[in-house]
């Protein structure tokens, strides 16, 4: 039998890696002999420069930047060459990822992606060519307006001060913004950017109304931040002519797919679009009999091409059955069926303490994927049962 292992992280538990090794050495406790194939994905978020980097030989570079709450720490990104170009690959979620937002502190009106902005003028820099940004596992909200300002976007208020965005919620402050600043080097340097294609800024799907609540805004905050990236958009239109509200891509992040749009010429892709430039998944998921894949909390969001949604429709052009493991599940878990996942199952073995969880994530894994496999197995002897039967009459 060929099981391939093509997961995601579990967001500020366990990296790709780290769920993918817990997952074979479930499949290996069901059985020694079954040949695995471990392929650990990322989409944008936590491990995409590192991962990139290590595909392509590249080297960290480490910088000292603001982080998501205003105070600065150590961040990284990764330079690589490929054709005769020097390619900086930067990790949102390294600098303003939701991980690096204390727990009593998480109100998205109060997060910045400054360090973004930080980041991109670091890699400016050492002269690089090109510029490749994933973006996920946000813990900011601010439409990229804090990496506009550290790229020299200038907003002002009725009074034409200066406004600081240490946060969504200043944009509501704001009359008007001038580009006339922005770092010219931008002009010459293309940025590619991995985001989910599916958030848009504005509006009843817009980023504040379905991400909000996860990084930690009350119902009240949620329509405080909707109405200040509606007025953000119309700043952006106003300045640039550029209508964001509702372009794919322009949500990702907390709205930092935006920011990047208006303000650096990037192009967005679906985040798969881009990655399977680096790791070719396709042809392994062929060879498989089964895939395991798994996500922290599966729910309703899972078939907007998150990772195992992505998987199971590859595995599905193959007619191959998909299993997902997950941390959590959540509303509209059932979708999924329809995204191609056939079966899925939590890791959570009784009541515990998010704390408890997360310690223990690693060898629940492990004894979920060995416990799902013999499910299986059932399933097998039953069909091979009937079989026999059938030969027999």
């Amino acid at each position: 039998m060929k099981i391939v292992i093509v997961p995601s992280g579990f967001k500020e538990c366990l990296d790709a890696e780290e769920v993918a090794l817990a997952m074979d050495r479930g499949v290996k406790r069901f059985d020694q002999s079954i040949d695995t194939e471990v392929i650990p994905m990322i989409d944008g978020g936590e491990g995409f420069a590192k991962t990139i980097i290590n595909l392509k030989g590249g080297d960290l570079i480490f910088k000292k930047v603001t982080g998501p709450v205003g105070k600065k720490i150590n961040s990284y990104f990764g330079v690589f060459e490929e054709n005769g170009e020097r390619v900086a690959v930067i990790e949102m979620a390294a600098v303003s990822g939701l991980k690096l937002v204390p727990r009593d502190r998480r109100n998205p009106l109060k997060t910045t992606t400054y360090g973004v902005g930080e980041l991109i003028l670091s890699a400016l820099d050492l002269e690089v060519d090109r510029i490749l940004i994933g973006c996920g596992d946000s813990g900011t909200s601010d439409g990229g307006a804090g990496m506009a300002q550290a790229l020299g976007i200038q907003f002002f208020d009725k009074r034409h001060q200066i406004v600081p965005i240490e946060g969504g919620k200043d944009l509501l402050k704001v009359d008007s913004l001038c580009i006339n600043h922005l770092d010219k080097r931008l002009e010459h340097v293309p940025i590619d950017v991995a985001c989910n294609w599916r958030n848009i800024l504005c509006g009843e799907q817009g980023v504040a109304r379905v991400f909000g609540p996860q990084k930690g805004a009350t119902s009240k905050q949620v329509e405080i931040l909707s109405s200040a990236l509606e007025h953000y958009a119309d700043l952006i239109q106003a300045a640039t002519g550029l209508d964001v509200r509702s372009l794919p891509g322009s949500g990702a992040s907390g709205g930092l797919g935006a920011g990047l749009l208006a303000f650096t010429n990037a192009t967005l892709h679906p985040r798969f679009d881009i990655i399977m430039n680096f790791i070719n998944i396709e042809e392994k998921i062929s060879m498989a009999d089964i895939v395991l894949t798994a996500e922290g909390s599966l729910d309703f969001q899972t078939p907007n091409g998150k990772i195992p949604a992505e998987v199971a429709r590859i595995a599905k052009r193959n007619h191959i059955p998909v299993i997902a493991i997950t941390g959590t599940i959540g509303k509209g878990a059932a979708l999924n069926y329809q995204a191609g996942i056939d079966a899925y199952s939590s890791i959570i073995q009784k009541p515990t303490s998010l704390e408890q969880a997360m310690k223990k994530a690693p060898k629940w894994i492990e004894e979920s994927t060995e416990s799902v496999l013999r499910q299986v197995a059932i399933g097998w002897a039953m069909a091979q049962r009937k079989s026999l039967k059938k030969v027999s009459i």
